[in-house]
């Protein structure tokens, strides 16, 4: 009975510390050579002076790694708390990415790499090669500089400077940048839903651009960017008389300002890879241009959620929509399904034009294992490469309005589906690597190879 009646005082103790909100009185940080103290302290969901009890600090640490990882300027994030004398006492220990990176450059032009290894016979003409200098971190403020002097395929200069932080409460930034490019092959229609490519002599498309953006992000996930750009594009000739409709009007020059809004609301354990959280993007552009045909609109919007099933399981529901004005058969202006971020697994070979549409991407993912291998190279801050290993089921849908579908279009208002299971495999520097196999709507299947590389 004594013996009870001692683990209950016990019980109670512990309960009532648990409960028992302190103060946060020192956070230490460690590790950062190159990043500033405000801008660790800016991504945490607490400040010194905060009241928290041990059930609320243990979510924060929890959410504080997961922003800081989010910055993409660490490796990794340890964070240790220590009750004392009534207080808390945080210690945040980073592990820098490197910073200054000039690195080759060698890139397919095409729009995945099974288009190229298969459609285009994985021809060495369609690659971009050259070098990136990239300078991120530049002032310690999550500022970055690019230099990127491409050849190859495509030739092209290109600069960007961003700080996201330029006041004192870290909540305006901005960026400016140029680009300078040339191409002597382009995409001038589609026909059996797939690219067509008419080749150039000289340069078939010529662009120039510059653009200044401004940034403002109140917290910790809130976004909001406004940019504006002025562009001057010309096309030769030949590509005119083949595509007549390539840019509105019927011409082959443009010269306009765009002015674009997105917002974006991010709260992900991972912005490359997320396992739980979601994420909001809507977009607005809207363009100018002394001849009314060429004036244009666009619109998109993306939401993301991913659900922890449990320890090992997650789901991920993954929609985008998007508008375009006006609805005419000008071919610039109607690539859609296939593009940029709306892609459906298992129709990789495929295009789908249209004016609006939506695509659908849901998957489950298993955590096979995770494990650490380490560096062969003893480099400070990567003695370690963790790897993570999923398995996935996923099925994915979308459709596609053209006002103007035919033969060369079959799949445009239509609905699509796919479905399939792949790996991925994810590691340092954003590096995710995906094998997929997976079959369409049409009746093929195929094994598909997918990997990105934030540097």
């Amino acid at each position: 009975m004594r013996l009870l009646f001692f683990f209950l005082i016990i019980s109670i103790s512990f309960t009532s510390l648990a409960q028992q909100k302190m103060p946060v009185a020192r956070i230490d940080i460690s590790g950062n050579a190159k990043t500033k103290d405000y801008i660790i302290l800016r991504e945490l969901p607490f400040v010194i002076g905060d009241s928290l009890d041990a059930k609320q600090l243990a979510p924060a640490i929890i959410q504080a790694k997961q922003l800081l990882i989010n910055t993409q300027l660490f490796v990794d994030v340890q964070i240790d708390t220590l009750a004392s004398d009534g207080q808390w006492q945080i210690r945040i220990q980073v592990k820098e990415r490197w910073y200054l990176l000039p690195l080759p450059y060698f890139r397919l032009v095409d729009r995945n790499f099974n288009q190229w290894w298969v459609d285009q016979n994985r021809s060495l003409d369609r690659v971009n090669y050259g070098v990136k200098f990239i300078q991120n971190n530049v002032s310690g403020r999550n500022d970055n500089l690019n230099v990127w002097l491409i050849t190859g395929y495509n030739r092209q200069f290109s600069a960007r400077y961003t700080i996201p932080f330029i006041d004192k409460k870290l909540t305006k930034g901005f960026s400016v940048g140029f680009l300078h490019a040339t191409q002597k092959e382009l995409n001038i229609a589609t026909a059996g839903n797939k690219q067509v490519f008419l080749r150039h002599t000289s340069d078939a498309r010529k662009t120039w651009r510059i653009d200044a953006s401004y940034s403002y992000r109140p917290d910790r996930f809130k976004r909001t960017t406004i940019r504006l750009s002025y562009f001057n594009e010309t096309i030769a000739d030949t590509i005119l008389k083949v595509q007549k409709n390539y840019y509105p009007g019927q011409t082959n020059h443009q010269a306009a300002f765009d002015l674009s809004y997105r917002y974006q609301y991010i709260n992900v354990s991972n912005i490359v890879y997320p396992t739980a959280g979601y994420y909001t993007d809507f977009f607005l552009m809207k363009r100018f241009a002394s001849q009314r045909e060429q004036s244009i609109f666009q619109m998109s919007a993306r939401y993301l959620y991913a659900k922890k099933i449990s320890n090992k399981f997650f789901l991920i529901l993954d929609a985008t929509a998007a508008y375009k004005s006006p609805i005419d058969s000008i071919f610039s202006n109607s690539r859609l399904i296939g593009y940029g971020g709306m892609q459906l697994r298992g129709l990789e070979y495929y295009v789908v034009d249209g004016t609006a549409g939506a695509v659908s991407r849901n998957a489950l993912h298993f955590n096979v294992k995770n494990f650490t291998l380490t560096n062969p190279v003893p480099i400070k801050n990567h003695e370690k490469i963790p790897i993570r290993l999923y398995l996935k089921m996923f099925a994915d849908a979308g459709y596609a309005y053209h006002k103007y579908a035919g033969p060369s279009n079959s799949l445009s208002n239509t609905l699509l589906y796919t479905y399939g299971a792949g790996i991925d495999l994810v590691s340092v520097y954003d590096f995710v690597f995906r094998v997929e196999y997976s079959r369409n709507q049409l009746g093929r299947e195929g094994l598909y190879l997918q990997g990105e590389f934030n540097f």
